[in-house]
Formats: structure tokens, sequence, C-alpha cells
């Protein structure tokens, strides 16, 4: 007996890869469905299947999938960012009419939102799975596979690349410049933080092994449920996803055009869709076919290594669009085989990886997968002497995208007008005693950004690895830069404790004289309670004692 599987958007540009795919298993009994009917019939006259009129905004659209008999419905139509109230209407028609459902969400609240039908979904004994994409499906089943053996996994970053010959329906289009300059909700740090979508440029290469790179692409902060349903599923610190259009003219073009949706200008770009598209479409015959998916997992492993695992995904020809398509085919042979547990849940981790690889025969789709080294700043500066520090330590300095710490400290200051005055030029804090300490680390290219908030008074400095300093008895070395005040610090490992002594210093790029650079007595270490705490004393030759400041540190999260 067959088993018959409607597919609600069926004709459109992932519906049909899908519809494609499930046309050429001999259990499926294939329904077409879409608002229109000539497009259903077009395409089931050149690939097979049933052609069915149907709205998700039908007033009996409960009583029309009940007729059809469905054992699997799946919405491919979309864009999921635009269903009103009523958003889960084909996920319960379909449980009505005793069938499971699958959608291609790649909306973040619509996706982690599908949960307001669990209840029905159990009671069923059927399975309503959304995002069943690219995105998290796929996304996170490669994940799954990266991450093992992982014991902290520090940031997940993924990035889609499409060719610009790819087929971009107006639902596409809609959802891509819907969210340009829109606040964006991105989990960083251990914390959610709001950036505007599209932005945070950065030129991305692609290399899965054998097949043609996909080379120098743009690729920009965008919305993906992966930012919501990663940070728990994964325990990661930071998740961050970006997509590139291949012409840097309409990459750039929708960067500019998002910019006064960020200034508060215009509210959305989701009313130039239809325009945008029709430019989309003049610029199609430039650029390739050719576009691509990185995947990759930062963490420690359980033997104490950090690492970066990456899988990359390269497709030529044209056969793009087919990989969306991939999770809903892995998906029906699951769902036929009893394999997938009833509930309503966003699509994160339900298949293994292999599932879907296999699928990929005969499509124009290379795969790759990498491991190597991934090395933070302390770690390149201290070499094998880093793992001489406490855990606690070790923690604090792997830094690999965004880590935040808070806690306490006590702060005193020298006297005198001089160190008065340094103090202000500085921003060092006021004095007091349990004032409350925020600190930022950020990786920056192969340095870190370190911002230090004691209650509101903040003061930023960059730390690059310093090459001029030779490992000797004071330690290795980085470079710590105040605006134009920079010095060179001998680290050093002794006794459990990470000492910072100042051997060199620079004014505007000029070498200072020894005569005045500060000195410093400046430690991490473990306080009683096991936290990493610190202590900072500076003073200046003639001048004497400028500022100290001594406390203690947690990760955002945890309790001191």
């Amino acid at each position: 007996m067959s088993d018959i599987v409607l597919v609600v958007g069926g004709y459109g540009v992932f519906g049909a890869r899908i519809c494609m795919g499930l046309a050429s298993e001999a259990s499926v009994d294939l329904v077409v469905a879409g608002r229109d009917q000539r497009a259903a019939e077009a395409f089931c006259a050149r690939h097979g299947g049933r052609a069915l009129r149907l709205d998700r905004d039908d007033a009996d659209l409960a009583t029309r999938v009940r007729d059809v008999g469905p054992f699997l419905v799946i919405d491919a139509a979309g864009p999921f960012q635009n269903y009103g109230p009523e958003r889960y209407r084909l996920a319960e028609a379909a449980l009505a009419a005793g069938a499971h459902y699958l959608d291609l969400s790649d909306d973040p609240h619509f996706t982690a939102g599908i949960e307001a039908v669990d209840a029905t979904a159990r009671a069923a004994g059927r399975t309503v799975l959304s995002g069943v994409s690219s995105v998290p499906a796929l996304s996170s089943a490669v994940v799954a596979e990266l991450a093992e053996g992982m014991a902290d996994i520090h940031l997940i970053e993924s990035v889609i690349l499409p060719g610009n010959r790819a087929p971009r329906g107006l639902s596409v289009i809609r959802a891509i410049v819907g969210q340009a300059g829109r606040p964006l909700s991105v989990w960083r740090g251990s914390r959610f933080v709001s950036i505007p979508g599209w932005s945070g440029l950065e030129r991305v290469t692609l290399d899965a092994g054998r097949a043609t790179p996909v080379a120098g692409r743009w690729a920009s902060h965008n919305a993906a449920p992966d930012l919501a349903l990663f940070p728990p599923r994964f325990r990661a610190r930071s998740v961050l996803f970006r997509a590139g259009l291949e012409l840097k003219l309409m990459h750039g073009g929708l960067l500019l055009l998002s910019l006064p949706v960020r200034w508060g200008v215009v509210r959305s770009l989701a009313p130039l869709a239809r325009l945008l598209k029709w430019v989309a479409e003049r610029l199609e015959p430039f650029g390739s076919d050719t576009g691509g998916m990185r995947v990759r997992v930062v963490g420690r492993t359980e033997a104490g290594d950090m690492e970066l695992r990456e899988w990359v995904l390269i497709a030529g020809a044209g056969d793009g669009p087919h990989v969306p398509a991939l999770p809903a085919r892995v998906l029906y042979r699951r769902l036929r085989d009893g394999e997938v547990v009833p509930g309503a849940r966003a699509c994160v981790a339900e298949f293994p990886l292999a599932d879907a690889e296999a699928l990929m025969a005969g499509l124009n789709l290379a795969t790759h997968r990498a491991t190597q080294p991934m090395p933070v700043l302390f770690a390149e500066a201290l070499g094998p002497d880093f793992l001489l520090l406490p855990p606690p330590l070790v923690d604090l300095h792997a830094v690999v995208d965004v880590r935040r710490w808070h806690g306490e400290a006590e702060v005193t200051h020298g006297p005198g007008l001089f160190a008065r005055l340094i103090r202000a030029v500085m921003r060092f804090p006021p004095a007091g005693r349990a004032i409350r300490v925020a600190v930022t680390m950020e990786r920056r290219g192969g340095g870190e950004v370190w911002v230090r908030d004691f209650a509101g008074r903040r003061f930023r400095s960059r730390l690059t690895r310093n090459s001029c300093l030779t490992r000797n008895a004071a330690g290795s070395g980085v470079r710590e830069r105040f605006g134009l005040l920079s010095f060179d610090i001998g680290l050093a490992v002794r006794d459990g404790r990470l000492w910072y002594p100042v051997v060199g210093g620079r004014l505007a790029g000029v070498p200072l004289p020894r005569a005045l650079l500060p000195t410093s007595t400046s430690c991490e270490g473990l306080d009683a309670a096991g936290r990493a705490c610190f202590d900072v004393a500076i003073a200046l030759p003639l001048v004497g004692p400028v500022v100290r400041y001594r406390g203690w540190l947690v990760p955002d999260g945890e309790r001191g």
C-alpha cells in the first residue's frame, strides 16, 4: 500500500525538489498542491504525481486535507515569516487527518513555536517537525556529528552561499530582504545580544577538497532557527549564522538598502521584495550556478585540546536547491519505518548526517570534513606553559569568539595630582569595595579586545601576540594597546599563577625609555573558592602608585 504524501507548494523552488525526490520512491503516492492549479498540473505532467489546488488559508482546509487521506503533509510554501495568528493551521489540519507534518520554515519564531501543537501531536501519536530544511534540520545533523567527544562547545558557526543563478521564489526573496537591517537576536558569549540583520560583512571561501572552491564571497549575519535552538541543545557559548549573495553588487546593494531600516527611517524592506526579485532576475546571467554551505564547531575535547571541526558542502551545476529538500526525504523514510518519536518540535538532530549524504548520490554535491587545532591567543603566547595554569585560568583565556565574565573587585588609588590625571586619562575605575565588575573578551583576527566594566566605568584594550619577545625567564609575550599607548608584557607562569610584567612600551609607536615605563606586579590566580582572581597594581617612576584593583571573576551564567 502506498503512502499518500501531500506537498503544499510542491511546484515551488524547494517544494519541486522534494516532489522530484519523493516521486522516485516506490512507496509514495504524491499529491502536488498549491494555489495555482495549472502550475501543479504542469509539474505533474513532467515529474509525476497528482495535482491539487489547495490554499492554506482555505476556510475548509481541514476537510480538504482529510479528504486527501495523507500519511504525511509537507508545507514547502512559506514565507513562514508572514503566516498570521493561525500560523499552524496546516499542521493542525494534518493532525486532524491522522497525518504526520513537516515544514521548511527558516523563521526562528515559527520553528520554535511549533511546540504549540505538541500535546495534540502526542495524543494522536503523530510527528510534527518544523525547520526541515538546510537550517536547522541539516545544519543540526552536522553539528551533532562534529560535536561528538567535545566537552565544551565555544562556537557554532554556519554560512550558506547560494550561486547567483540558483532559482529564488518570491517567498525566499521576501524572507531575505525582510530581515535586512531589522534587529537580530544572536547568542554570543552566553547571552543574547541584538545586532542588525545583514551586518557583520565577512569574506568567506568554502573548500571541499576535490570540488572547485566557492572563493571570496561576502556573507553577513542573517536570521535562522539555529540562533535560538542551538544554544540550549548543544550548550554552546556562541552561535552565529551568515548568508551571502554571490554578486557583490547585490550583496552590497542590500547592505546599503538596509541602512534606513537600521536607522529607524523605514520599518522593513519586505515591500520591495517584488522589485528586488525583478532586479535579481535581470542579473541572473551573471555569476555562477555554484553555491555552498559550511558548518563549524569549535570547542574543547575531552582530552583538553581546543579544536576547530568543519563540514563543507559544494553544490555545482545548479543542484544547490536540492539541498534544502534532502531532510524531508530523509524524514519521510524514517517516519515510514517508525523511527521518529511522536510530538511537535523543531527539527534539531532528528537524523544522522549520513542519511542525508546518502541521498546526495547522483547530484552534483561534494562534502568534506576537516579537523584542526584551534589556537587561542594566550595558548600561542605561552606554549606548553599554558596548560600548567589551573583549569579556571585556562578557561578564562579560551577565547574563540566572545567570552563574558562577572564578579567583584576592590579598587584603591595612589595619592597625588599626577596619579589622578593618569587615572582620568586611562579611565581607571574609582576607588571602592565590592564593586560590580564585568569583563568582555572578544576575538578579533588573531588578537583579543578586552572591555573591563567597573560599575559602569569602562576601559578598553586590545591584546595581540608579540612576536618580538622570545621565550625567556620572563615568559612569552603579548602586546596590550590602550589608544596611543602600548605595552609589551612578558607573560610567565609561576606557582599556578599567570604574571604580567611590563618589559617595554610605546607612545604612538615611539619606544618609551625604561625610566618612563610603568611597573606592574599584576597576576591572575585562584581564590579560596576556586574562582579566577586578579590582582593588578600599576605604578610609575616619579609618580608612585597609580591604581590597584583586585577581585574575582566567574563566567556569565554562573554564580560567584
